[in-house]
């Protein structure tokens, strides 16, 4: 997790990046990355500043928040760069 982490951090240059790690009903434990910016949850929660939960689901969810295609692509290729310059 630490490894992907740093490549999120590296790819896509958040101003702090917020861990959490959940188990669910079934015995299993996963994670959640949340690289976060200023203004991220817009002026919801502490005046803009809390958990990612703050920010509205239907909003959050939309397809507003949701990048294009092409918005995509680039992203992956950014992480894919970052994971194999570390494990290479």
């Amino acid at each position: 997790m630490t490894i992907v982490a740093e490549a999120v951090y590296r790819a896509f240059k958040p101003e702090k990046m917020n861990y959490e790690l959940l188990g669910m009903g079934d015995a299993h434990l996963h994670w959640h990355l949340y690289p976060r910016r200023s203004g991220d949850i817009d002026n919801y929660g502490n005046n803009g500043k809390g958990p990612v939960w703050w920010y509205p689901m239907d909003k959050m969810y939309s397809d507003e928040c949701r990048p294009d295609e092409a918005t995509l692509v680039k992203m992956k290729e950014l992480l894919l760069e970052q994971l194999e310059q570390m494990t290479t």
